[in-house]
């Protein structure tokens, strides 16, 4: 079923990683509709994964002298959707203007290839720590949760969770007390809370125990981030989180590591690592009720340390957001 939320399908949205898109096309799906993904001397490319002539896929086709090849009857497309080569005509008549395939806006940015479905080009954001030669940047995921997207996002941004859910790695159950702490937005429209002050067993990979200093942000509806300072050594490392609806029940969550400091560690340690810390969080989100984000703030029950999440439920009511709130 196709998902109609034009908020979101106005936004630019994670389609998969960029090294998932090398010579073949690639299908993915976003908001329950099917699309290809494929690459020529021109770039990265979007279609609706229909060929208009009997319906096929056109991800099972191949890239032939950058035209996308309907697996079915070898219709070309090129990168506007013109079909400019259907081997059944005869070559001295002119192929139907409406054989076309369905275009969507697609770039290709900060190690993902992201699509907007409304077919528009909105300001993108900004990722610092990927244009700076100091940052060493990992890319994460995919990984499918069975929740809906506000929920996933929301978990990422609750810092009282940590000594909990993530006790041994990145909190401890002796330092559960989360200090009071303030929202807010910037010139550029984004939401950061102030630095929260975490305990936690070994942040920096020393195996000494201490405090780090933790911000929040509250990117775009589907995009947040948090950086962790250290204030002894100046490290810091940040995680972006930004996920895709795969339907309207399903999402998939993507990520970029950063770090200012060396790790000694492969990419593989790292996100592997990443994966334990999803999977801890995983059966939390898939068995909250309401499966709904509760936009009403009456609904639940929150705390001061609860700011951020409080922040993304006005944010989402703000933008108008549907899909996966209450």
């Amino acid at each position: 079923m196709i998902v109609q939320d034009a908020v979101l399908r106005n936004e630019w949205i994670v389609a998969c990683r960029s090294t998932d898109v090398l010579d073949r096309p690639t299908q993915v799906t976003i908001m329950g509709e099917r699309i290809v993904l494929f690459r020529n001397e021109e770039g990265i490319h979007a279609f609706k994964d229909l060929c208009i002539h009997r319906g096929a896929a056109l991800s099972l086709g191949c890239v032939r002298d950058g035209k996308l090849v309907c697996p079915y009857h070898g219709w070309e497309y090129e990168s506007s959707g013109a079909c400019v080569k259907i081997p059944q005509l005869p070559e001295d008549q002119a192929i139907p203007g409406k054989a076309r395939a369905i275009p969507y806006a697609c770039v290709e940015r900060y190690g993902f290839i992201w699509v907007n479905l409304s077919n528009e080009s909105p300001a993108f954001f900004a990722l610092p720590e990927f244009e700076d030669e100091n940052y060493r940047n990992v890319i994460w995921g995919p990984q499918t949760v069975n929740a809906k997207p506000p929920r996933v996002v929301e978990n990422f941004l609750d810092v009282g969770h940590l000594a909990v859910v993530h006790e041994g790695y990145l909190g401890v159950s002796t330092h559960t007390e989360i200090g009071d702490y303030r929202v807010h937005r910037d010139a550029d429209g984004v939401i950061r809370t102030d630095e929260i002050a975490v305990f936690q067993p070994d942040p920096d990979g020393t195996g000494q125990a201490k405090h780090v200093y933790y911000t929040y942000e509250i990117i775009r509806p589907l995009t947040v981030k948090f950086t962790k300072r250290d204030q002894e050594n100046g490290n810091k490392m940040s995680i972006l989180l930004t996920v895709m609806p795969l339907n309207e029940q399903e999402t998939v969550a993507y990520g970029v590591l950063s770090f200012n400091y060396e790790m000694n560690l492969e990419d593989e340690e790292i996100t592997k690592f990443q994966d334990l810390i999803f999977a801890q969080d995983k059966p939390i989100v898939e068995n909250q009720k309401p499966e709904d984000l509760p936009l009403d703030l009456q609904i639940e029950l929150s705390l001061k340390c609860d700011r951020a999440s409080i922040a993304y439920r006005q944010y989402l009511t703000e933008m108008g957001v549907k899909l996966g709130t209450a």
